[in-house]
């Protein structure tokens, strides 16, 4: 949390996240261009955010680019503002994961470390039980075999909330599912998407990566605006024993992942 708090009071770096709120997804060379210093300079601002989790890269193709990371913010929110003053999430929350693809679909990146095992956090994804604590409440129920279908369920509405098939299952490493939302009209309307959770160890912890993509352009951020609370409500499961208390964690609300 220091290095996040540390990341944060540069105004250098808080001007490259609010780059990459308006334009996410950017290279270095774009991300140079709109700031009067070298790259090299750039890029050592890059880096202490991504030490600090701010900042997600990923390789497509011969390119580097780079992503806002709200997760981070999300822990920052969990852990300070919602103790004093709710109004200010908003403003916090709202630094959100948006890449506009060359096929006018959408990505989005969340990225958190969590101090577990793979085999261990493999299992908080899978398990019905363990999911309601951190998912709004909300059971998963499938056989977790390729091709099988899973669904998202709750005891406050009539049928699946969510439901698709599991595209990839290569536990404890790798999950690909295709995702369709059914709470409201809104949520059905945006058809079929895909969520990849990919689970790296790291030292005694492991980085757990979730992936929302192929989203059409303008999509509703109600589609994927709950990861960030869906990660941390998982991170403090595990880490901790107990479930998250902040506004919104231990109930269901229509319009969240």
């Amino acid at each position: 949390m220091d290095m996040i708090f540390r990341a944060l009071a540069d105004p250098t770096r808080r001007a490259l996240l609010d780059a990459l709120h308006d334009t996410d997804g950017q290279t270095l060379h774009s991300l140079t261009a709109a700031f009067d210093m070298t790259r090299i300079g750039v890029a050592k601002h890059l880096a202490l955010l991504e030490e600090a989790g701010l900042v997600v890269s990923r390789r497509s193709g011969r390119e580097k680019l780079h992503f806002l990371n709200p997760v981070g913010i999300r822990q920052v929110h969990d852990r300070w503002v919602s103790k004093y003053t709710e109004p200010w999430a908003a403003g916090l929350v709202g630094l959100k994961d948006e890449l506009e693809a060359q096929s006018m679909t959408v990505s989005k990146v969340f990225e958190i470390y969590i101090r577990t095992t793979p085999e261990r956090l493999w299992d908080a994804i899978t398990d019905p039980d363990t999911r309601r604590r951190f998912h709004f409440g909300n059971t998963v129920t499938s056989s977790w075999s390729p091709g099988s279908t899973y669904e998202v369920t709750h005891d406050g509405f009539d049928g699946a909330l969510v439901d698709g098939e599991n595209l990839e299952v290569d536990p404890p490493r790798r999950l690909v599912q295709s995702y369709r939302a059914h709470w409201d009209d809104d949520a059905e309307s945006v058809g079929t998407s895909r969520v990849t959770w990919e689970i790296e160890p790291v030292g005694d912890s492991c980085r757990l990566t979730v992936v929302h993509d192929q989203l059409p352009d303008g999509v509703s951020e109600a589609i994927h605006g709950g990861w960030p609370m869906v990660l941390s409500g998982l991170k403090t499961w595990l880490e901790t024993g107990t479930e998250l208390t902040t506004p919104g964690s231990q109930m269901y609300a229509r319009g969240s992942s």
